[in-house]
């Protein structure tokens, strides 16, 4: 329902609210990105802290909701299917939208590379190993033969993992010299950052709906919304954060907040649904083809990011063209065309 049932469930109304959210968004993240631009200056921290902890969380709150949403609803694995699918998206199409941004060349840095990527690679192993321990410690009774029960002891593990990348920023932010500004009005920025991420909240949840209710009026398969549509539309903040920032010059930042926002939605989004609920089952068989997926991505990114330290136009182009190839095996898997995921 759009409002409580005040607005009529249909495709054109759909559309029309879902229009209406992506330009609150785009005033949500514009507000995001200023304020927390003006904080970490006043608090002297570096652009890539900036990018991979300020920003990155804010932006991650729909992916969060989502998970807490749907381990709440008991459709855990929809929730983590919206999270590596919009993890994709990030690491795909975000670099490559905002390359394209900063007139086909993206820069970057060391610290990008060999700390922030190389860590989210960290990220992704971590949780599929957490999976793996939930399948052999704690299967489903009388489930598929490769689900297992996420616990809150098991869900710690990532969290941990979590606890040392802030604490490698925060030796990052203790190692960094600038000079914080005097002018900045430090109450106003904070709550012009609360409204923005109370306006990216409200207006994604309204996207989100809207997506849903289009996707049952034309019959579009629940996997195939959720780690494409869903998990695209859930991104939005992340995308135009990205490349407001790439347009500025920042590219540091925006990768920082690329980088970042996955490794929050991994590490903290997913454990944090188990945390509420107490324990959420997870399919070991989709996951794991999926998590391949996002492995192939980040070091494809990865070698781009190496690579003259930088993100060219073609290399923005391969990027999107590799997405699009994702794209279309889930829908070739969605039609049976073929059988990769088992019990999707």
């Amino acid at each position: 329902m759009i409002f409580g049932g005040l607005l009529p469930d249909s495709p054109a109304v759909n559309v029309l609210v879902i229009a209406a959210a992506t330009a609150l968004i785009w005033f949500g993240s514009g507000w995001l990105e200023e304020s927390a631009d003006h904080l970490s200056s006043h608090y002297g921290l570096p652009a890539v802290v900036q990018g991979s902890i300020v920003v990155a969380v804010g932006s991650s709150f729909p992916e969060l909701a989502s998970v807490v949403l749907t381990a709440a609803a008991g459709t855990f694995n929809m929730g983590v299917g919206a999270i590596v699918g919009s993890a994709i998206f990030n690491i795909l199409v975000i670099p490559a939208l905002a390359g394209v941004a900063s007139d086909g060349h993206l820069e970057t840095n060391r610290t990008i590379v060999y700390k922030e990527a190389q860590f989210y690679m960290i990220a992704v192993s971590t949780l599929v190993v957490t999976f793996a321990l939930a399948v052999i410690y704690a299967p489903v009774p009388d489930g598929p033969a490769l689900a297992g029960q996420l616990t809150r002891p098991l869900a710690a593990i990532p969290l941990l993992l979590y606890g040392l990348y802030l604490f490698i920023q925060y030796q990052d932010v203790g190692d960094h010299d600038a000079d914080s500004p005097d002018d900045v009005p430090v109450a106003r920025e904070w709550g012009r950052l609360v409204v923005g991420l109370a306006v990216i909240l409200v207006a994604v949840e309204l996207l989100v709906t809207s997506v849903e209710s289009l996707r049952h009026t034309f019959g579009i398969p629940e996997f195939l919304a959720g780690v494409t549509i869903i998990a695209a539309a859930t991104s939005l903040p992340d995308t135009l954060v990205s490349v407001r920032s790439a347009k500025a010059g920042k590219g540091v930042t925006s990768l920082g907040n690329v980088l970042g926002s996955n490794t929050f939605d991994l590490l903290v989004a997913i454990p944090l649904g188990v945390l509420i609920v107490g324990t959420a089952p997870v399919d070991f068989a989709v996951a794991v083809p999926m998590f391949g997926v996002l492995t192939l991505a980040t070091v494809l990114l990865f070698t781009f990011l190496r690579t003259d330290l930088s993100v060219t136009g073609l290399e923005a182009a391969t990027l999107l063209l590799a997405y699009g190839l994702f794209v279309a095996w889930i829908v070739a898997e969605t039609v049976g065309a073929t059988s990769l995921i088992k019990g999707a």
